[in-house]
């Protein structure tokens, strides 16, 4: 799931602080030092194992052949199968909260790097009312690697678009795709999971794929730990758990805030779902 855009104390662009309560703190400290020892003993084999991954790093320009990508995404760690919509509630220090839903849509598009994407509506609401909206661009290729591919966002209020900072699309202005979810992730892989400079630099780092995730949708075992930063926000941090089946289930935020995103639900939405022009997203 992309970075958000949207700012729910109004200070930082592209990440939003979290709460974390003492007991959920503990757990994650917990969870966090666990994972830390695991990706310190595997390091070296890591780093070395990332070359022969292919994945792409920073800002390198890094060849992908159309043919090779399909809109079928079957990544056991985040299937986007059409129609899945997962509901979030992400809740900041101040006690604060959101609704995040986002959908695989029945649609794809055609990306100017010549990949065709499927698209995934994401929204955040607060109050029933929209604050911001995105159409976010995934392919997934040959070897399993699920790749983003931009997005298409815009911040609100009372309905009037403020903001489309953050917008990207591969093959624009020099943006180049990266990897979202690995085709066979393990400690140390890192990879670079979207560029366009000083908009969008983020990377990604596995920790661990044994780790073990509680959410009000369930609880999970061998779930997958990324660690995710972004050369414009040096000093802002996140961790996102990946449920095996799933997808993405809880983000904490270990650096430039303390909140705590996490999955409600997973269901069907009906084939219109997300497809509304932003700003309406079920039309």
């Amino acid at each position: 799931m992309r970075k958000r855009s949207f700012v729910l104390t109004g200070c930082d662009h592209r990440r939003r602080p979290r709460v974390v309560n003492r007991a959920t703190r503990r757990v994650a400290l917990g969870l966090i030092a666990a994972a830390l020892i695991a990706a310190t003993a595997s390091c070296a084999a890591g780093a070395a194992g990332a070359a022969d991954t292919r994945l792409p790093q920073g800002s390198e320009r890094y060849p992908l052949a159309p043919r090779d990508f399909t809109t079928v995404i079957d990544n056991p760690y985040w299937p986007m199968r059409p129609g899945t919509r997962w509901t979030y509630r992400e809740t900041d220090e101040h006690q604060e909260s959101v609704d995040v839903v986002v959908v695989v849509t029945t649609r794809t598009k055609r990306v100017a790097n010549g990949i065709t994407a499927r698209v995934v509506r994401d929204t955040v609401t607060r109050d029933g009312a929209v604050i911001e909206d995105t159409f976010d661009w995934y392919a997934q290729d040959r070897a399993g690697n699920v790749w983003y591919l931009g997005e298409d966002t815009a911040e609100f209020d009372n309905g009037t678009i403020t903001s489309r900072e953050g917008s990207w699309e591969a093959g624009v202005k020099g943006a180049q795709a990266g990897v979202m979810i690995p085709a066979a992730p393990r400690p140390g892989l890192h990879y670079r999971q979207e560029f366009l400079a000083g908009t969008a630099e983020d990377s990604g780092r596995v920790l661990s794929t044994d780790e073990m995730a509680q959410v009000p949708w369930g609880h999970f075992r061998g779930v997958l730990l990324t660690r995710d930063s972004s050369r414009i926000e040096p000093n802002v941090l996140e961790y996102k758990l990946y449920a095996r089946g799933v997808g993405p289930v809880l983000t904490l935020d270990v650096s430039g805030g303390g909140g705590r995103e996490q999955l409600i639900t997973v269901d069907r939405a009906p084939p219109s779902a997300g497809t509304g022009p932003l700003g309406l997203p079920n039309p």
